[in-house]
C-alpha cells in the first residue's frame, strides 16, 4: 500500500469530520431533510476512512503460519465493509429521511446557513477528490480515467475517490433540493434531493461491492502486466513453450505469479536453476509489485520438475 493512498484518505477524514458537524448544525437551525442526509453521509464517510486506514494497517501485518501468503487482503474485506456501511447507512437512512418528510413536512427556515455550509463543503470535498485524483494519475496507465478506475486494485485510493465524487454529486443535489423548496415555498423538493442523495450512495456502494468482490476472490494483476511478463519470458531463447502465465492479487502491490515452462531440452540442471533465477530478476526488476513467483519447468529428463521460487521482499 502507498503512502500516496494513506495521505488521501487523511485528507478526506479531515475534511469530513468538520463538515459533518457543521452540516448537522446547520440542519438543526434551518430544518433541511437534505441537510441531515448530508450529514449523515460526511458521518459515514469519516467512519468509513477510519475502516480503510484499519485495514491498510492489518494488510501490512507479515506472513504466519496460519496466513503463509499475509494478510495482503485485509484492505479487500474492509473496503468492502466500507461499501455495506455506505448502502445501508449512508443510502438507506438518506431515503428514510426523505420519505419521512414527505409524510411530516417541516417547514423551512431561512436557507442562508444551508447556501454557506454547502458551497464551502463543495469546496472541500472537491479539494479532497482533485488530490486523490493527481495521486491516482501517478501510478495510471494510458487508458482513460475511468477505465483505469475500475482495473484498479487499491481500494485506498478508487474508495476516496468514489465517496468524494459521491459527496460532491449530493451537494449539488442538496443545494438544488433547498433553492427550489425556498423558492416554491414547497418541502417536496428538499425531501426529494434526500432521496436522490440516498439513491447517489447506493449506486456508489454497488460499484465499490463489485470492485472489492473481484479483489477477495482472487482478481488477475491487469492485462499489461500479465502480457509484459509473457512476452518477456517466451522472448527468452532458453524457452521452449510458455503457458499463460497465472497471476492473483495479494494486496495491492503484492502479485502472486505461477509461471508453467516448457524449457530447452538440452539444459543441465544448473543451467535449469541459472535460468530461472535469471528470469525470476528480470521480472522483479521490470514488475517490482510481483513479490512471488513459482515457476514449474515441464518436460525436463522426462519429467516435470517444480521450481519454486520465493520472492517475499
Amino acid at each position: 500500500m502507498t503512502g500516496n493512498s494513506k495521505i488521501a484518505i487523511y485528507g478526506a477524514l479531515a475534511a469530513n469530520l468538520a463538515i459533518a458537524v457543521v452540516k448537522f448544525i446547520a440542519a438543526s437551525f434551518t430544518g433541511s431533510s437534505a441537510m441531515v442526509s448530508e450529514g449523515i453521509h460526511s458521518t459515514v464517510d469519516s467512519g468509513n476512512s477510519l475502516l480503510l486506514l484499519l485495514g491498510i494497517k492489518r494488510s501490512q501485518k507479515p506472513a504466519d503460519e496460519t496466513h503463509p501468503f499475509g494478510h495482503g487482503k485485509e484492505i479487500y474485506f474492509w473496503t468492502l465493509i466500507v461499501a455495506i456501511l455506505v448502502f445501508s447507512l449512508g443510502g438507506g437512512m438518506s431515503i428514510y429521511e426523505g420519505i419521512t418528510h414527505l409524510q411530516h413536512p417541516v417547514d423551512l427556515k431561512d436557507p442562508f446557513w444551508n447556501y454557506i455550509v454547502l458551497f464551502a463543503s463543495i469546496g472541500f470535498e472537491g479539494t479532497s477528490l482533485i488530490y486523490a485524483i493527481r495521486q491516482f494519475n501517478k501510478n495510471s496507465g494510458k487508458r482513460g480515467f475511468w477505465k483505469e478506475l475500475s482495473l484498479s486494485k487499491d481500494p485506498g485510493l478508487f474508495a476516496v475517490i468514489y465517496e468524494e465524487s459521491a459527496a460532491i454529486t449530493g451537494l449539488v443535489i442538496a443545494l438544488l433540493g433547498v433553492f427550489l423548496g425556498h423558492y416554491y415555498n414547497n418541502p417536496f423538493f428538499d425531501a426529494l434531493a434526500s432521496m436522490l442523495i440516498g439513491a447517489v450512495l447506493i449506486i456508489v456502494a454497488i460499484i465499490m461491492v463489485r470492485e472489492s468482490k473481484g479483489l477477495l476472490v482472487g482478481e488477475s494483476a491487469n492485462s499489461t502486466i500479465v502480457k509484459g511478463i509473457y512476452d518477456l519470458v517466451s522472448n527468452d531463447k532458453r524457452v521452449k513453450t510458455l503457458y499463460f502465465p497465472l497471476t492473483m492479487h495479494l494486496a495491492p502491490d503484492e502479485i502472486l505469479l505461477a509461471l508453467d515452462v516448457e524449457f530447452q531440452s538440452d539444459m543441465t540442471v544448473d543451467n535449469l536453476f541459472i535460468t530461472i533465477k535469471e528470469l525470476e530478476d528480470e521480472i522483479k526488476e521490470k514488475f517490482p509489485t510481483v513479490k512471488k513467483i513459482y515457476i514449474e519447468a515441464k518436460n525436463f529428463g522426462g519429467q516435470d520438475r517444480p521450481w519454486i521460487i520465493d520472492t517475499m521482499d
